[in-house]
Formats: structure tokens, C-alpha cells, sequence
């Protein structure tokens, strides 16, 4: 399974020479080319925070629905999305039954003083009272994941030969999400109807996915170049990183926006829950994005503009 995600070491990025430094950049552009998926060590995110955040979420995820729907908002809002909001193979036209999950969704919260912007991108995190740790850690989080998707992205720049700040410099005020997904179990949930999983084949939307999961029988699968779906492989340390359709289109689908979907929950594990972390960086919202076309990418798309494109895609996922 490796081979279909490498596991790429971050040390020689952070600690390393020139030469080092290049030699990850090459090894993440490879990956993105053939896989669009990898993993990664050596971020410098400490895993008790990692821990604490999924400790803290849990304690909202377990209270009455009554409850949780003083939270309960739409895709792309801050707040708790009840089961059966969302059916993420919408975005491939592809109908199916919703994703069997919650979520709760926090981000950036920061105005821009763009009225329009603020209310759809920047809108204030909403913080539930009875999770009272979630968020002081949350946004301890959110600051480490910020700091590792700019790194991120600094490293695709470098392993383009284009300027260190290329991606970055788009996102000086950048929207992002975080969404802390609960799979619940069989047990819970009752049995999964025909072509339901915990999440629908999809792609991403944005630039950079950072996704913090846990070990499960119903987990990620990983579209390959080949057309099968294979089980992503999995490191307790590291993060499982992915890139999303605006960084696709940027890069002239040089790098793989690729296909992924979470199993549904199987009657071998019917006690089996897990919560997964997952970071959605984007851009500014008014970043113009055009591609970058042959000889770095394959494909000169027309350009966009960023909210505009993501704006489309979440719309699509959502369930009326």
C-alpha cells in the first residue's frame, strides 16, 4: 500500500541543507504526480494535542441530539452538521444515500472587513458549552495545522522551481476549515443502506488536506492510477496528507486531486467509532487562480476566481 501512499519524512525539510531540502521537495512532487496522497512524519505537531482535541470532540459527539441541535448549521457554516447533511459523492454527480457521520466545523473566524466575505468565509466559530476543553485546543490546533499547510505549500513551490512564497503569497488572508468527523458504529447507526459509506467518493476541494485519523476495519480508501481502491496505510505519528481540485487546476493537473472514500462501519468491528481531524486549506477567498500550464503542467485551465470554485463544490455536497 505504500507504493499507492508513500510516507515522506518532513526532518531534512525542517533540519536539513539545501540539498536535503530539494531532495523532499522532489519526493513530495512525485508523490502528488503518481498518488496525489501521502503521509508524513517529522511535522513537529505534538501527538498528545492531537489526542486531547479527539478527547475533547468526543465529549460533544456523545451528547443527547436535542442538544446538539442548539449547534446544528449547513455545509460550509461553523458549527454541527447533524447526520444526513452531507453526501460528498454529489460532487462527482454520483447520488447516493448520505454519508453516515456528524460533524462539528470550525475555522477561520478572522474579518477580513469585506461584509460579504466575513459572512461566508470568516464567520465567528461557535464553541459548544458542554465540550468546555474543545476550544482552547481546537485553536491550538488550528494554529499548528496553519503552520504545517503553509509549509506545505512551500515545499510544492520549491519542488515546482518556483518562488518559495508562489502558493503562500495567495494566502495572506486564506479561508480554512476543520472538520472533526465522528464515524459511528454499527451498533449505533444500524446497517449501512446500498452504496452508503461514512463518507462517499469524492475529491477535495481546496489546496491542501491534513488529515489526523484513526486505525479502523471501516477506513480510507485511496482511488489509484490504476482504477482499484486500496486501503491507505497507516502510521499512529503521521499525518495523511492529500491535495485538493484548486491545486490540481493551479498545477495544470500535473498533481493528483484524487478520488477517496471512508468505509461504511462493518459487522466484524460493530463497536467500532472513530473521529478523524481534518484540515481543509484553501486561498484568500478573492485569489485569482490560473494554471500553470505546460512545461510544469499538463493543462491550461482558465482562471478562476477562489471563492467562486469553492463556493460551487460545497454547494454541491449539500443535502436540501
Amino acid at each position: 500500500m505504500s507504493d499507492a501512499v508513500p510516507i515522506i519524512d518532513l526532518t531534512p525539510w525542517f533540519r536539513g541543507d539545501p540539498a536535503s531540502r530539494r531532495a523532499v521537495a522532489a519526493e513530495v512532487d512525485d508523490a502528488l504526480r503518481r498518488s496525489g496522497f501521502l503521509l508524513i512524519t517529522g511535522h513537529g505537531v505534538p501527538e498528545e494535542l492531537r489526542d486531547n482535541v479527539r478527547a475533547a470532540a468526543k465529549e460533544f459527539f456523545a451528547l443527547g441530539a436535542e442538544t446538539k441541535r442548539r449547534y446544528a448549521v449547513k455545509v460550509g457554516e461553523h458549527g454541527w452538521l447533524p447526520p444526513g447533511a452531507e453526501a460528498n459523492s454529489y460532487a462527482e454527480g454520483a447520488e447516493s444515500p448520505p454519508d453516515l457521520k456528524e460533524s462539528y466545523s470550525v475555522g477561520a473566524d478572522q474579518p477580513t472587513g469585506n461584509p460579504e466575505l466575513d459572512r461566508e468565509w470568516f464567520a465567528p466559530n461557535v464553541w459548544p458549552a458542554e465540550a468546555p476543553a474543545l476550544q482552547e485546543l481546537a485553536e491550538e490546533y488550528l494554529r499548528h495545522m496553519r503552520r504545517l499547510a503553509d509549509e506545505l505549500l512551500t515545499v510544492c513551490a520549491v519542488a515546482l522551481d518556483l518562488a518559495p512564497d508562489f502558493f503562500t503569497s495567495r494566502g495572506q488572508h486564506p479561508s480554512y476549515t476543520m472538520n472533526i468527523n465522528w464515524y459511528p458504529p454499527l451498533s449505533t447507526v444500524g446497517s449501512p443502506q446500498p452504496g452508503q459509506f461514512r463518507i462517499g467518493a469524492h475529491t477535495d476541494f481546496g489546496t491542501v488536506t491534513i488529515l489526523d485519523r484513526q486505525h479502523g476495519v471501516g477506513g480510507l480508501q485511496v482511488h489509484t492510477l490504476d482504477g482499484e481502491w486500496v486501503n491507505a496505510p497507516f502510521d499512529p505519528a503521521a499525518f495523511t496528507v492529500n491535495i485538493g481540485d484548486l491545486l490540481a487546476r493551479w498545477t495544470g493537473d500535473r498533481w493528483r486531486s484524487t478520488r477517496h472514500r471512508v468505509l461504511p462501519p462493518d459487522a466484524s468491528a460493530p463497536d467500532e467509532e472513530l473521529i478523524s481531524l481534518i484540515y481543509f486549506y484553501e486561498t484568500d477567498p478573492e485569489a485569482r487562480i490560473a494554471s500553470l500550464g505546460p512545461p510544469i503542467g499538463k493543462v491550461a485551465y482558465p482562471e478562476v476566481r477562489a471563492a467562486d470554485y469553492l463556493r460551487a463544490k460545497l454547494d454541491a455536497i449539500t443535502m436540501d
